[in-house]
């Protein structure tokens, strides 16, 4: 099984009392279904899980279970350690763990293979990788990632470098068959389906999941032209909902739109200001004309001869320039 597509990474939507809104958390994975993502992600730091209580995250775990049951979709979920990815053996609805490189320590890429070595085979459910070198602080080299591409159970990695550079197309070329690399760098997201990607894990799809759904299948598809153009408008949109630490522009946005009942989040984080909603609301509307106008047949202009003329010239003759009206004064030579 080969991950493709795109995977929404939930918020965790909170009511006025400070409680998880469930209804909320309910309505935006199906929303995100609706639209065509391939899964939905639980847990991920988009939904602030280091927040949450354990009755609180086993809450998430519940709701979007039922969502991918019935719908018959991916559910990944955030599981960083053994006990949490055994904790999942219970849970038949989960596709896969999105697991983080081990943060702070920079073990190594040795370390963090046998990290990943271990996870897997006390897991009983695959694992994606979760490659942030910007928040983890340990680099990977594409030797290093195709040699965890190469450990049994490990079937995917969420990419989100931060950049492209030389390693990432290093890496790129020469992917191991059944393994999914996964754009997690929302502006960059374009780029990376064109050079070879399989799809995208993007928190900025909860704001325009349709369109991230589209812009996966034009590079599939091999249509540039369109895929180009809407990768440019959404990593502007991507651009404006990270703009603030991520959820609080996104939580805004969800608020303003009426599809959360708050947009609170829980401390460190703190709620985005005005300014950053109000930018990134305008933003999806541009990202959206693209997909949504209908497109425009180039003009035609018919050209006809007319007798005693050149064929191919038009009737219409260019308009002579009159001389100027005579004023009795003679024109100094």
């Amino acid at each position: 099984m080969t991950l493709t597509g795109l995977y929404v990474p939930l918020i965790t939507p909170f009511d006025l009392a400070g409680d998880i809104a469930v209804d909320a958390l309910t309505a935006l994975a199906n929303d995100a279904l609706d639209a065509g993502a391939a899964g939905v992600v639980a847990l991920g730091t988009t939904g602030e899980p280091a927040a949450l209580s354990d009755d609180e995250r086993g809450t998430v775990l519940d709701v979007l279970s039922a969502v991918c049951r019935a719908r018959r979709s991916h559910l990944l979920v955030g599981a960083n350690s053994v006990e949490a990815l055994r904790a999942l053996a219970d849970r038949p609805e989960v596709t896969a763990a999105l697991c983080l490189v081990p943060p702070f320590l920079r073990p190594g890429g040795a370390g963090v293979l046998a990290h990943f070595a271990h996870l897997a085979q006390a897991s009983p459910v695959p694992l994606v990788v979760y490659h942030v070198p910007y928040r983890t602080g340990q680099q990977l080299g594409p030797d290093d990632l195709r040699q965890l591409a190469g450990l049994p159970g490990v079937i995917g990695i969420k990419y989100a470098t931060g950049g492209i550079d030389g390693d990432t197309v290093d890496f790129l070329a020469d992917i191991r068959p059944g393994f999914a690399v996964l754009g997690g760098e929302d502006p960059l997201i374009s780029p990376l389906l064109a050079l070879g990607a399989h799809g995208a894990i993007a928190a900025s799809a909860q704001v325009a999941a349709a369109d991230f759904v589209q812009l996966v299948a034009h590079w599939q598809a091999g249509d540039l032209v369109r895929g180009r153009a809407l990768g440019h408008r959404l990593a502007g949109l991507s651009a404006a909902l990270f703009a603030e630490p991520n959820p609080t522009v996104i939580k805004s946005v969800l608020h303003a739109r009426g599809r959360i009942p708050t947009a609170a989040v829980r401390l460190p984080l703190l709620p985005a200001g005005p300014d950053a909603a109000r930018r990134a609301l305008r933003s999806p509307r541009r990202a959206r004309q693209l997909v949504q106008a209908p497109e425009r047949p180039p003009r035609r202009v018919r050209v006809v001869s007319a007798p005693g003329r050149w064929p191919g010239r038009s009737r219409r003759t260019p308009r002579r320039r009159r001389d100027p009206a005579p004023t009795g004064r003679r024109t100094p030579r």
